[in-house]
């Protein structure tokens, strides 16, 4: 077996994981990058639409145009990478297991770790859709690769279940291709997408948007030849006689993403309702030592806040070997932080109460759209600590609010603080 010893080890080199990488290089600290595929890059690189780059360089690209960049910088500052590096295994120690097929088992010990591992697609198993196993059911992502990277169509009509970018971008990406894209159906009340998206990839090319319906029947033994979809309440039931039947070869699925965190959770760190790692304000799991970023601590909508949390865990990941490795470390008082009223989750989960002068930046997720709002941030006895007017929320897009605490009117023995998405107290007034 091999063996190695470096200060950080990366798993994983998309976006998420070239950017830590590269910022914990330049602090002069030894980091080895591994990746399960056989290039860097990640899914960046099979997204070859533009939206890309315009926090991070200020200007448009596409995803293999922006991570090339990074992939760059990383060559030139000859930063060691595995690539058909398949991790097994770390664990609270900090030794990271791995396999490909030139040196067989590896073993690496690391003084921190950064976990960029991404996410996946859900798949038909896990949202329980009836109806047989016929060829051209894919997910969105997997479409897209197909068509992007691999030069293949997957069909030529489509239905495509749900209303996540993806599904919307292969949704324009297809007809691009001549494909005739029958419906995107999506079983909210409103697109699980961006807006943006939604405008650019399907009202401008015309593409139907049902809301409100859900495939309830694949047709098809050998081959898809359609499916059925239904209305469905507020309960997410089907409403009896609202079926309908779309005549379609292939069903793409954009039904949500699943951060990937199996490793995380064996080597024992604590995993949140929402898939992700439980974090404290430095991006730090509940394992010492071991950070997380990206898709794989919270689904993001834009590759450049990925980045930029990336390169935090970096930044945190240097502090920590420098200041903390190897030393006995106290217990702190922590203050959870609570979704409250329209709000999915909150990410850090934990508050270091020693750190309450560092600016922390709290990022969340609305669980329905809204208008006319107002965020709070409250402790347990409901004084209301910080508040922020906006236009608008839709859960889509991620809400980021950078404090710095210790400006706030925080209680010494506060344990608790709850974030809320409520309508401005203005607007309930006109109301009455």
């Amino acid at each position: 077996m091999n063996n190695y010893e470096v200060d950080v080890v990366v798993i994983g080199g998309g976006s998420a994981g070239l950017a830590a990488a590269i910022v914990v290089n330049k602090a002069g600290l030894n980091v080895l990058i591994l990746e399960r595929d056989k290039e860097l890059g990640g899914i960046t690189l099979q997204c070859i639409h533009n939206g890309f780059g315009l926090h991070e360089f200020e200007e448009e690209l596409t995803g293999p145009e922006y991570v090339q960049r990074f992939i760059n910088q990383v060559k030139e500052l000859e930063i060691p990478y595995k690539l058909d590096t398949m991790v097994i295994e770390f664990t609270p120690e900090k030794t990271v297991y791995a396999v490909n097929n030139k040196e067989g088992l590896i073993e690496i010990k690391a003084k921190a770790i950064i976990l960029a591992m991404g996410c996946r697609e859900r798949t038909r198993g896990s949202i329980n859709m009836p109806g047989f196993r016929p060829a051209g059911i894919y997910t969105a992502g997997q479409a897209q690769r197909f068509v992007n990277i691999e030069g293949y169509l997957p069909g030529r009509s489509y239905v495509i279940l749900g209303s996540g970018d993806i599904g919307m971008i292969m949704a324009r990406r297809l007809t691009w291709e001549g494909c005739q894209v029958k419906a995107v159906v999506e079983i909210l009340p409103y697109v699980s997408g961006l807006i943006r998206n939604q405008v650019q990839c399907l009202e401008d090319y015309g593409i139907p948007l049902i809301t409100s319906y859900t495939v309830t029947k694949i047709h098809g033994r050998d081959r898809v030849k359609g499916v059925t979809i239904s209305k469905v309440d507020r309960n997410f039931d089907r409403v009896i006689g609202s079926e309908k039947f779309i005549e379609c070869d292939t069903l793409l699925l954009s039904v949500g993403l699943i951060p990937e965190n199996e490793l995380t959770r064996e080597a024992g760190a604590k995993i949140s309702e929402m898939g992700g790692p439980i974090i404290d304000n430095n991006l730090e799991t509940t394992i010492k030592g071991v950070f997380a970023c990206g898709n794989v601590l919270q689904v993001h909508d834009l590759v450049d806040l990925v980045t930029a949390e990336a390169k935090r865990a970096g930044l945190n990941a240097i502090d920590y070997i420098k200041n903390r490795y190897g030393r006995e470390q106290e217990k702190v008082g922590l203050i959870t932080c609570v979704p409250g009223e329209n709000v999915g989750y909150v990410k850090p989960d934990l508050i270091k109460k020693s750190e309450l002068d560092k600016d922390i930046i709290f990022t969340f997720r609305a669980k329905r759209p809204d208008r006319r709002i107002q965020i709070q941030f409250k402790d347990e006895n409901n004084k209301v600590l910080f508040k922020r007017k906006r236009s608008y929320v839709i859960p889509s897009e991620m809400l980021e609010i950078k404090l710095n605490l210790s400006e706030l009117p925080i209680d010494p023995s506060c344990r608790n603080i709850e974030i809320e998405v409520i309508p401005r107290p203005e607007v309930l007034i006109e109301e009455d």
